[in-house]
C-alpha cells in the first residue's frame, strides 16, 4: 500500500497485512458508488472473515491502488475483482476526502481516500472473498435512510454520503471532479 504524508504525497509503502492495526499509518485508498443506468447504488456488505469492519454494510466498493497504479484503474480493478463488474465509466467525485475510524477492538482505519462513481451494465457477482452479499437500492432512499440513522453502514460510508447528497439529487448527473485536486500521490 502506498503511505502518504497530511499533505497527500507518498512518502513509502507497506505490505497490507502491516499495515491495519491499532496504530494504521495514513495510507491512498478509494471509494467507490456503482450506479446502473436507474441510478440505483449497488451496496456491498463486507465478507465476514475480513479484519476490518467484516459482516458491516457500506458502499459498492473499497480498496487500494497498486503502486504506479491510477485510482480510476484501481477502482476498474477491484470492481471486475470483487464483484465481476465491467465498469462503463468511472468519475472521480470527492478527490481529497480522508477518515480515521476506530473498530471496537482498537483496529484502526487511516485514509486519504478519493471517491469514485462508476456506472455498470448487468448484474454483480460477488467474489466470496470480499463481499458477503450485494443489493441495489434507489439512491434517495439509500441516503434518507444513512442520514436518519435507520441504515447501520460503514463509518467512511456515513462519513461520504452527506459530501455526496450535496453534489446533487441525481446521482448520474453529478459533475465529476477535476483530477489536478486529488492528493499528489494519486496524481499519476
Amino acid at each position: 500500500m502506498v503511505l502518504v504524508d497530511g499533505a497527500g504525497n507518498a512518502i513509502g509503502t507497506a505490505p497490507k497485512t502491516s499495515v491495519h492495526g491499532p496504530e494504521t499509518p495514513l495510507h491512498l485508498a478509494f471509494s467507490s458508488y456503482v450506479f446502473d443506468d436507474a441510478g440505483r447504488v449497488l451496496l456491498s456488505r463486507r465478507a465476514a472473515h475480513k479484519v476490518t469492519w467484516p459482516d458491516a454494510l457500506t458502499n459498492s466498493c473499497c480498496g487500494h491502488p497498486l503502486p504506479q497504479e491510477s485510482l480510476s484503474e484501481a477502482v476498474t480493478r477491484r470492481l471486475s475483482y470483487e464483484l465481476g463488474l465491467s465498469v462503463l465509466r468511472v468519475d472521480l467525485m470527492l478527490p481529497r476526502f480522508s477518515y480515521r475510524a476506530v473498530m471496537d477492538n482498537g483496529t484502526v482505519e487511516h485514509e486519504l481516500c478519493p471517491v469514485y462513481r462508476a456506472v455498470v451494465s448487468g448484474d454483480a457477482v460477488p467474489n466470496p472473498e470480499e463481499v458477503g452479499e450485494v443489493s441495489w437500492m434507489p439512491w434517495r432512499d439509500f441516503t434518507e435512510q444513512v442520514l436518519d440513522g435507520r441504515l447501520d453502514i460503514s463509518p467512511w460510508c456515513r462519513e461520504q454520503v452527506p459530501l455526496l447528497v450535496a453534489l446533487g439529487d441525481d446521482p448520474l448527473a453529478w459533475p465529476p471532479a477535476d483530477p489536478a485536486d486529488l492528493p499528489p500521490a494519486a496524481r499519476l
